[in-house]
């Protein structure tokens, strides 16, 4: 098993492959695409692709990371997993068979933190043109002050936490559909598809027609747990 030590002081980071996160020991914060929460042994968060994400730790955390196939865009974020210690037996010997075991048995939890960071967190994540100076305003807050609220939270600046929350709802409905890639981008509020394909090269690595390409590739059977 490959089984990693997560350390206090660790900033804000990205993989660049899909993954799950097994919690073997220890208690941490996890700021991410899908919002914040506190996580303790026993539980799994499954991660897309370039997911970033910020840890907060008082003591050293073991876990268990899992690769998930390329094109996995089925539920992120934390959750539980049947049969874990099955799962984890089976991950000593073969992480990819274990992985797929555990994608079979995962059930997202709902729930998270909900302070003012995490609320203007789930309004970026659904409102892509949202402007945290309006935002702010709602709130009765100076916009410098949910900025540094924000960023204190997720170790980014909110903008940035806006464009690749976006560039992450194009990447899946390129994925996902076959709606032109124009349409997307206006759906989503580009400026155009230019626009979208600088944002998702960032996030993925790939261009939108390199992504759909993918998907009439012999192993395009390697896309699991589609939404």
């Amino acid at each position: 098993m490959s089984i990693l030590t997560l350390v206090p002081g660790l900033p804000r980071h990205a993989h660049a492959h899909a993954y799950a996160t097994v919690v073997l020991n220890g208690r941490f914060e996890q700021a991410g695409e899908t919002g914040r929460r506190r996580l303790s042994a026993g539980d799994v968060v499954v991660h897309a692709i370039r997911s970033s994400h910020r840890y907060r730790l008082e003591q050293p955390v073991e876990v268990l990371n899992l690769p998930l196939p390329a094109l996995y865009v089925g539920a992120v974020g934390p959750g539980r997993a049947a049969g874990l210690d099955d799962i984890l037996r089976l991950a000593r010997t073969d992480r990819v068979s274990a992985a797929r075991e555990l994608l079979a048995a995962f059930t997202r939890a709902g729930g998270g933190l909900e302070e003012p960071p995490d609320r203007l967190a789930a309004r970026l994540r659904t409102e892509p043109c949202l402007r945290i100076g309006d935002w702010a305003r709602e709130e009765g807050v100076a916009r410098e002050t949910a900025f540094r609220w924000f960023r204190q939270a997720y170790g980014v600046a909110p903008s940035r936490y806006r464009v690749e929350a976006r560039a992450r709802s194009a990447w899946k409905q390129i994925l996902d559909t076959r709606e032109p890639l124009a349409e997307v981008a206006v759906a989503l509020g580009f400026a155009d598809q230019a626009h979208m394909t600088r944002d998702v090269v960032a996030l993925t690595g790939l261009t939108p027609a390199r992504w759909r390409a993918q998907l009439q590739h012999p192993f395009k059977t390697g896309r699991a747990g589609a939404a």
